[in-house]
């Protein structure tokens, strides 16, 4: 496990530590997950005041609930993954969103660092009022679904979407 990482909240501090992780993700071309780190950082205040927005329900767009974020970060302040946690789901997010949405930088995986940030986003969610948190992931994720295996997940029924793709729907207690 990794003592040494810890979940803190988006602040402008680590503005440079953000920029790495935006961009090494970025160049890799993979989907960024969660969706928040999709947002273009460049007015990075902006970014930060949205993210502070959403978690308290001010100026969502229609059906979207609140949401925090939380990124992971090293003992040296890198910026290694990020969570992002829904208060309560509706309905699209009881199919294929789930509660917590989560995603380690490509150069930082395979380390174990995805178990322990999914642990610390259900201790997250605990203090959220989630006692039981959705955690979803596409049927070809394999590592997605171990990480969530290892944190206890509970399998449900399966999700396809309209486009044939299969999403895995996991309960976790808190």
């Amino acid at each position: 496990m990794h003592r040494n990482v810890m979940l803190i909240k988006p602040t402008i501090s680590l503005q440079q530590q953000y920029f790495s992780f935006y961009r090494e993700w970025k160049a890799s071309g993979e989907p960024m997950v969660p969706w928040v780190i999709s947002k273009d950082p460049s007015d990075f205040e902006g970014m930060i005041l949205a993210l502070a927005e959403n978690e308290k329900g001010d100026n969502l767009p229609e059906g979207w609930v609140r949401d925090s974020t939380y990124w992971l970060i090293s003992e040296d302040k890198d910026v290694i993954g990020a969570v992002n946690i829904r208060h309560q789901l509706n309905e699209k997010l009881l199919y294929s969103g789930g509660h917590i949405g989560y995603g380690i930088r490509p150069s930082e995986r395979r380390r174990g660092y995805a178990t322990e940030l999914l642990r610390l986003s259900l201790a997250k969610a605990k203090e959220l009022g989630i006692h039981k948190a959705l955690v979803v992931c596409d049927a070809a994720n394999v590592a997605s679904e171990r990480t969530i295996r290892n944190n206890g997940g509970i399998p449900d029924t399966d999700y396809i979407e309209e486009d044939g793709n299969v999403i895995k729907r996991f309960w976790l207690d808190t």
